[in-house]
């Protein structure tokens, strides 16, 4: 590693521990961002703000050409009851650095701030733009929802989620269904009226068996599972009515209004979707992010674990620093070593990246 691209990683280290000691949690991530817009100003970027959404663009914007998108969240969930240190102290030892968000997505968003800040200047044949995100732990409104409606065209981006640096070119995306199955009450002891909880048996069976026609040659068959049900309100009363919830992993196959559209009439009971926003991302090995990450040393894999890339309309590739087991767990740390690692794949990425653009 040559001693410029050591001193950026020394200074994504910096960031980091900062960014610990400063909560962030979902729809608090005031201080963070504003941690964020102070760096980019010191590395001579001008940032752009929209919420606690931080943006850049590096030098020589044109709207005529493509945009890539490095991304990566600042906001954390809050932490764990069984935390036995500080989960805002960003203590260093034996190679860990120790904090909330540290692993999920703090190493990722100081990364490829610094890798940005590296690029910033640089004469590239695309436009090369930073979008540090808020609120995607909840898919939040004032998020990169609100974010990409209120810049430029995006055409592909690069999501810093923990990955071990390896490349997902697709993940599912998921539809949540509140279902409800009707009957008429009655005595249990007469055996009268319509019991709902059988109407709602034969539908969750009919679930258990269904095949969509279409298949992703990705991300494989749709997957459903049943995991709620709920029904009764004592023992001698036919329930007239039974709930039951749906999980629902969605691929590219089907867009998530068809999904929802094709299980409602299949089904007797009613189906009402939470929402259809979590959408599956998916790209063939052969488009550019994936064929960079290849030239990177990097494997190509599926994810599963959802991201802000379920919420982008055009292609992405999520690759980051950490383990995605160690997410949203008590003592989160991440390693040095991991970061050291991180940015000079960053910097490989980006590069091979260039080279097969420039082509």
């Amino acid at each position: 590693m040559n001693e410029e691209l050591k001193l950026r990683s020394e200074r994504a280290i910096a960031l980091l521990k900062e960014m610990i000691s400063r909560p962030s949690h979902t729809g608090e991530e005031e201080a963070v961002a504003d941690l964020i817009e102070a760096r980019l100003r010191e590395g001579g970027v001008e940032p752009k703000r929209l919420y606690n959404n931080v943006y850049a663009y590096a030098d020589g914007y044109n709207p005529e050409r493509e945009t890539l998108m490095l991304n990566s969240h600042i906001d954390t969930v809050r932490p764990a009851a069984s935390y036995t240190r500080n989960p805002y102290s960003p203590d260093e030892e034996c190679g860990r650095i120790y904090g909330l968000g540290s692993n999920d997505a703090g190493a990722s968003v100081a990364a490829l701030v610094e890798t940005f800040l590296a690029w910033a200047h640089k004469l590239l044949p695309f436009n090369l733009m930073l979008a540090i995100s808020a609120e995607e732990e909840r898919g939040g409104e004032r998020g990169i929802r609100a974010l990409l409606p209120a810049i430029d065209k995006v055409d592909m981006a690069l999501v810093g989620e923990p990955t071990d640096m390896q490349a997902a070119i697709g993940e599912r995306g998921l539809v949540v269904l509140d279902c409800k199955a009707h009957g008429t009450s009655g005595h249990a002891a007469h055996g009268q009226g319509v019991n709902a909880i059988y109407v709602a048996i034969k539908d969750i069976e009919q679930l258990q068996n269904f095949k969509f026609e279409r298949v992703s040659p990705l991300l494989g068959n749709i997957g459903i599972s049943t995991t709620m049900i709920s029904a009764g309100t004592q023992h001698n009363i036919i329930p007239d009515s039974c709930s039951f919830v749906v999980d629902v992993r969605t691929t590219d196959a089907y867009t998530n209004e068809e999904v929802v559209e094709i299980i409602t009439e299949a089904l007797q009971s009613d189906v009402t979707p939470r929402s259809t926003r979590i959408r599956a991302s998916a790209i063939s090995e052969e488009h550019p992010l994936a064929v960079a990450a290849t030239r990177a040393g990097r494997s190509l894999f599926v994810s599963q674990t959802s991201s802000d890339m379920s919420r982008m309309s055009f292609p992405t590739l999520k690759m980051g620093i950490g383990d995605t087991h160690r997410s949203h767990s008590a003592d989160e740390y991440v390693l040095r070593s991991e970061i050291i690692e991180g940015m000079a794949i960053y910097e490989d990425y980006l590069t091979q990246f260039t080279k097969q653009y420039g082509n």
